[in-house]
């Protein structure tokens, strides 16, 4: 709840528009005042994750799960950056979310290391395992 910045009173009421932000009055003091749009700012860790992510072939929807952002957020930063996707439909990407001590036993075991491609980014205090295998037919 809004209160009033002349007297503190709760007691506010809508009092039309001003360039684009809500005007209020108090009903106490007569007192008119607008607030600014306190928006919710994503940090740009996360905004490079998500872009990182789409550049390695993750879905939208898939970002969305990881990172906790929206994938329409997503969206609009690929288009604000101009971010294209390779073109290259032999692989399919795979991830896993790991922790440190479960990103060191994975990479000890050779065999997890066959395939096409991989690549190891930081998210958090995990780390994100993205790895590339051919579609088999």
């Amino acid at each position: 709840m809004r209160n009033c910045p002349n007297c503190r009173s709760q007691r506010i009421i809508k009092s039309g528009v001003v360039n684009q932000r809500q005007r209020f009055k108090c009903k106490d003091c007569n007192y008119h005042f607008t607030v600014d749009k306190a928006g919710k700012s994503i940090d740009n860790y996360y905004v490079t994750k998500a872009l990182q992510l789409y550049v390695e072939g993750v879905s939208y929807r898939e970002i969305e799960r990881i990172l906790g952002v929206s994938h329409v957020s997503v969206i609009n930063w690929v288009k604000k950056y101009k971010i294209l996707r390779p073109e290259n439909t032999d692989y399919h990407p795979t991830y896993r979310i790991l922790s440190h001590t479960e990103l060191i036993e994975y990479m000890g075991n050779k065999e997890q290391l066959s395939g096409a491609g991989m690549m190891i980014t930081e998210l958090g205090d995990k780390f994100m395992l993205i790895k590339w295998e051919r579609f088999r037919e």
